[in-house]
């Protein structure tokens, strides 16, 4: 088993805690991808149009012989729209060629264990400086991973306190790197509800009664219970791997969670 160091929330060292198998899990990006797409796609919401759209309309061909395309028009006279294209795709008021059908297949299915492999393997990179730093994290030169804070992270109540500890904790540069990135978008995402766009910054994983769980407000850091986490939370966009926070309480959760191959390991033994 490796040991990795507990830090508090002044920044001093707290101990040392033994990692879990989950990692020791091999990276495997391709997983990670494939996992983040299937189980993003349980979100989508179906969207279609009227099978008759465009079409209910009286309209025929008037063949060849006057000069003119030979497509469907709408019939009549004497108003603006008789003789008019209608009830074709290209035209003025007409049909959609493709149009988006309610009943296509967009809910993604998944095995359980590529499930558990894409898990486990998004959880063990959180341990890869390398891997954090090229996603676009800022950290300071001291900082070790995988980062496991003490359990007082839990009972911070406040967005100020914990901006402090994670300040301490020498992630201030990656909190102004994730403030600076909030725009305000204008126009249509706008009006459908996506009106700013927030960077990503710390994602902060701690045991099911933590006070810190009602914090919401600093931009792009999340807190998330160890039962909770899942691939969309660690590698946002898929793009492994997020700058990831545990508190003692998460690691002794997390021992849990393991990959297929530990599993069959332990079967063997």
């Amino acid at each position: 088993m490796t040991k990795a160091t507990i830090t508090g929330i002044d920044g001093k060292g707290a101990g040392s805690i033994e990692l879990p198998i989950v990692f020791e899990t091999p990276y495997r990006p391709e997983v990670i991808h494939k996992v983040y797409v299937n189980l993003t796609s349980h979100g989508y919401q179906r969207q279609g149009r009227y099978p008759g759209a465009g079409e209910n309309v009286s309209a025929e061909s008037r063949n060849t012989g006057l000069g003119i395309a030979r497509l469907a028009r709408a019939r009549g006279e004497g108003f603006p729209r008789a003789g008019q294209a209608a009830g074709v795709a290209g035209v003025r008021h007409g049909r959609v060629a493709h149009p988006p059908e309610s009943w296509k297949h967009i809910y993604k299915k998944i095995n359980h264990k590529e499930k558990q492999l894409g898990l486990c393997s998004a959880i063990a990179a959180t341990a890869r400086r390398d891997l954090v730093e090229g996603r676009g994290h800022k950290l300071a030169k001291d900082v070790k991973l995988p980062l496991i804070i003490s359990n007082d992270i839990e009972s911070v109540a406040k967005a100020k306190d914990l901006i402090k500890a994670l300040s301490t904790l020498g992630l201030s540069d990656d909190l102004v790197r994730a403030g600076s990135t909030h725009k305000v978008r204008t126009g249509t995402a706008r009006r459908r509800g996506r009106s700013a766009r927030v960077g990503t910054s710390a994602l902060v994983v701690v045991g099911d009664d933590a006070k810190a769980l009602a914090i919401k407000s600093i931009p792009g850091v999340e807190v998330k219970t160890a039962k909770e986490i899942s691939v969309i939370d660690l590698a946002p966009g898929s793009k492994p791997i997020r700058l990831t926070i545990f508190s003692q309480n998460a690691v002794e959760q997390l021992k849990d969670v393991k990959a297929p191959i530990h599993k069959v390991m332990e079967m063997i033994r």
